[in-house]
């Protein structure tokens, strides 16, 4: 992601819209805003916004000239914070995005754990943290690699399965934090 685009994102609404269309597909203004609580117009000032930045596209195939459907484009947004981390015009939209997306995670593991599953939903996902690890960064980089690559293999079999998974599934995000931490006598 380079600094325009990281400008044009970094807004909590612009976020949320982005988020609710990568997690849950296409949607219209009216759709989103009523999801959101937030007035039509505004939301799609901020859809424009999105488009404009390439994170998001217009649905031609579907609706009307009034009724205008957006969807998510599949492209990653990696961030390489140093880049942005000295420069003061792109500072105040890295703290606005990284805030808004830690928010994002948080509301996720939120929902999970107040939304009612039945016991085999429940039992089968987890919040795990190991803090028992000492690695050197490349360590840290490898497991982080490894730990993609079965991401990767999981989602390819979903997407060549037939109908893109089996009857029962259900979305499922997968999060994974792992970075160092300062210990006790070192901050």
């Amino acid at each position: 992601m380079d600094a325009r685009s990281l400008r044009g994102l970094a807004h909590p609404l612009r976020m949320r819209l982005l988020e609710l269309l990568r997690l849950d597909g296409p949607d219209t203004a009216t759709g989103l805003g009523g999801r959101l609580g937030e007035n039509t117009g505004t939301v799609s000032w901020h859809l424009r916004h999105l488009a404009a930045h390439g994170f998001i596209e217009e649905e031609t195939e579907r609706g009307t000239r009034r009724e205008r459907w957006w969807r998510a484009v599949r492209v990653a947004t990696n961030l390489d914070t140093a880049e942005f981390r000295e420069d003061p015009d792109t500072r105040g939209a890295l703290s606005v995005y990284v805030h808004e997306l830690v928010q994002q995670h948080f509301h996720r593991v939120v929902d999970y754990l107040t939304e009612d599953w039945d016991a085999e939903w429940r039992n089968a996902g987890t919040l795990t943290q190991w803090h028992d690890l000492r690695l050197a960064p490349e360590q840290l980089a490898a497991m982080n690699a490894e730990l993609a690559e079965v991401v990767a293999r999981y989602r390819a079999a979903a997407r060549s399965a037939p109908g893109a998974g089996t009857p029962d599934g259900q979305p499922v995000l997968v999060q994974l934090q792992s970075f160092p931490r300062k210990e006790r006598g070192a901050r």
